[in-house]
């Protein structure tokens, strides 16, 4: 028998009073909004489906990340396609997880670098960024006010880049099944009509530019890690470049490629570039802008910043014709001001990247083998 008619038989009438639901609404966002979690560290409680993982997401990620649609806690977010559509023809979509060790490091940590890291997926490719999701996997005992300083890290990277978070998932691991605290972003962006950014576009004549100093990230967690007893003042170059981008663009709309160069570095982006578009690619050592300080790193621990990770570096390549207006745009933006030129694309040896040497030489730039340094993203 329908619910309905046993509540009639039993002389109950389901009347709904308008004042009361409207009032046990806003009992429910009163307590949304003074949800906390009074927990030093995460339990396994935390990820268990619960009051405890509720307060977590209300207190922790909902408190922090702080937009509407993120607030109405539904499973997914729901975007107005519509809105997209005024901004450009194609959706843009990347993902990424982030296990860096350690998670707190000159410059950044590991919040920001999930931020800027799949912003900067997104702004290479044309795309403006929009929204990201948040996956994370937290270990049981991890500090309640750690995950709290990253989430808000997250936040100032999210609203410097323009974007806003808003979806995402807690796991928590049993202590020792991970290393503190592992972190996946999805992104979505929309990409502007008329913009055609791909590694297969290169053609012979064109400009490489980078946008400043190389391997200052992979330098910087090197020293962070502590165990060559270094000193050093080198910092993440962790930073978003969509608004670079959009400098760029705007003084070429018809720029042939960009790539951020993170891990495996320029080199590994290079030769990336000059496999898909069957061309060849030459490098000048006297150009590469690298600091002293990485330099030095690099030279005592063998290892080269061609191949280091950066988390704020980008890679274009330009038409000849629009090299010197694309360089002084970039300079102007805060996030180039030491871009440079650093070398051209070139006939052959296709699929080859040479670097002419202080000495007048020419070396292969090869694909990076291994890793230099793991965990660095």
């Amino acid at each position: 028998m329908p619910l309905l008619n046993k509540l009639m038989i039993m002389n109950i009438h389901p009347t709904i009073n308008l004042s009361q639901h409207s009032l046990f609404n806003k009992i429910e966002k009163v307590r949304r909004r003074h949800a906390k979690v009074n927990d030093r560290t995460i339990t396994l409680a935390h990820g268990s489906g619960g009051k405890a993982m509720r307060d977590l997401i209300e207190d922790i990620f909902v408190g922090g990340f702080d937009n509407p649609l993120l607030s109405e806690l539904e499973d997914q977010a729901r975007v107005n396609l519509a809105q997209l559509g005024e901004m450009g023809d194609r959706l843009a979509l990347t993902t990424d997880s982030y296990v860096i060790d350690p998670i707190f490091f000159p410059g950044g940590n590991i919040g920001a670098l999930a931020v800027n890291g799949t912003v900067n997926d997104l702004a290479v490719s044309g795309a403006i960024p929009l929204y990201l999701s948040c996956g994370m996997i937290i270990e049981e005992g991890f500090s309640v006010e750690t995950l709290r300083q990253i989430v808000q890290s997250m936040k100032q990277a999210a609203d410097l880049a323009g974007v806003k978070i808003v979806t995402g998932d807690t796991k928590v691991v049993n202590r020792g099944s991970a290393d503190k605290l592992f972190i996946n972003t999805t992104g979505v962006g929309v990409i502007r009509s008329g913009i055609n950014i791909s590694a297969a576009n290169l053609l012979p004549g064109d400009v490489i530019i980078v946008n400043g100093n190389l391997g200052d990230h992979g330098a910087a967690i090197i020293v962070a890690r502590g165990e060559l007893a270094l000193e050093s003042s080198i910092e993440s170059d962790c930073q978003s470049l969509n608004g670079l981008v959009e400098a760029i663009l705007a003084v070429c709309p018809g720029i042939h490629s960009m790539r951020d160069a993170t891990r495996g570095g320029l080199a590994t982006v290079l030769n990336e570039f000059a496999l898909s578009s069957e061309v060849g690619i030459r490098l000048y050592e006297q150009a590469l802008p690298v600091r002293e300080e990485v330099q030095g790193v690099c030279e005592l621990l063998g290892l080269d910043p061609l191949y280091l990770a950066n988390e704020g570096k980008l890679v274009a390549v330009v038409p000849y014709d629009r090299a010197e207006k694309v360089l002084a745009a970039m300079k102007n933006h805060p996030a180039g001001e030491n871009a440079v030129i650093v070398g051209e694309v070139i006939d052959s040896p296709s699929g080859v990247v040479l670097m002419e040497t202080m000495f007048g030489t020419d070396r292969i730039v090869d694909m990076l083998v291994g890793d230099q340094l793991p965990r660095i993203c």
